[in-house]
């Protein structure tokens, strides 16, 4: 029984939020209510996909068909988001090391090389001049530099919050390249997959067009999925509001004239989880040289600026 599930569930999990919430669960259906009302308890634990897809097999009597297919959504939409993390995890960890180094370089080896470059006497470069005033500053005014850096971050995040600022962060989030191409197809797979699991459970297309609408992260896609919404709700096809988006376009029109549009949107999400892999191999791949690039950049400015001045004292020694 769903009861007995339930507390078996609660048994085996370690995360106390989780195990909390399949305990509200369980007593919500212990006296007397529905599985699907039981998990609105704990909106923030279960998400509104998992919610509806329960209601809708209580109503119809194949929960558990339900239940296999909100598993495989969750297995391919994890699955999907895992790619995306792995492509973004190497660039991150080398751009933290180079931050690092630059900072051991700035604090620890630049002080060293200072009181020499004092007792010169000469003009030093300008990239010299530069590292050594960087250095001064993360010595003796970094806490200036830790507000600087905490102001961008809460500013961005707080124009991004803005109707302006979410606008302009979708349109770059689209339009970036190689990550816009890779955002567009990441959504046209979600967007295939959810609606597929949503319809095949018995929910109605313009419920699932506006369930999907809220799980999209950018502003222009979601609005595009809201207006699409109310066009379906009018009668027009859903095939025809998704045109800019050729493949989703064709494959939803033909479920449409064959009647089995969850078939095709599944085959359709298929096509793009597959899309977004090359995607983001093509992304690491290019990251890589660039990343390579970008390092022997900082490095060639590092030994100019220490040695730069060495080399000039050198070269005045000689001429002596």
């Amino acid at each position: 029984t769903i009861i007995s599930a339930l507390e078996l569930m609660g048994d085996q999990i370690e995360n106390k939020t989780l195990r909390k919430a399949i305990a509200d669960a369980r007593t919500y259906v212990e006296k007397g209510g529905t599985l699907a009302d039981a998990l609105r308890v704990n909106p923030d634990v279960f998400p509104p996909i998992m919610i509806n897809m329960v209601s809708a097999g209580e109503m119809s009597g194949n929960l558990e068909i339900c239940l296999d297919r909100l598993v495989e959504h969750f297995e391919k939409d994890n699955a999907l988001s895992s790619k995306i993390k792995g492509a973004m995890t190497y660039p991150i960890v080398v751009l933290c090391v180079m931050v690092i180094v630059i900072i051991v370089v700035l604090v620890a080896v630049i002080p060293n090389f200072s009181s020499m470059f004092e007792e010169m006497g000469t003009q030093l470069p300008l990239a010299t001049r530069m590292m050594m005033a960087a250095a001064d500053f993360v010595m003796y005014k970094w806490w200036l530099l830790i507000i600087i850096v905490a102001a961008i971050v809460f500013g961005v995040k707080f124009f991004k919050k803005t109707p302006f600022g979410e606008q302009l962060f979708a349109n770059i989030g689209l339009k970036a390249p190689i990550f816009g191409n890779l955002n567009v197809k990441t959504a046209c797979a979600r967007f295939a997959r959810t609606m597929s699991t949503l319809m095949a459970s018995g929910i109605s297309m313009i419920d699932a067009v506006e369930q999907v609408a809220k799980m999209m992260d950018n502003k222009i896609i979601r609005d595009g999925l809201m207006d699409a919404k109310v066009q379906v709700s009018k009668g027009v096809p859903l095939s025809k509001p998704l045109k800019d988006m050729p493949m989703l376009s064709a494959m939803t029109k033909i479920g449409e004239e064959t009647g089995d549009i969850e078939e095709m949107l599944s085959k359709v999400a298929d096509y793009y989880d597959e899309e977004v892999e090359a995607a983001t191999n093509a992304l690491t791949a290019a990251m890589e040289p660039m990343i390579m690039v970008l390092l022997a950049g900082v490095v060639g400015m590092i030994v100019a600026a220490v040695y730069g001045p060495i080399m000039s004292m050198y070269d005045a020694m000689d001429n002596v």
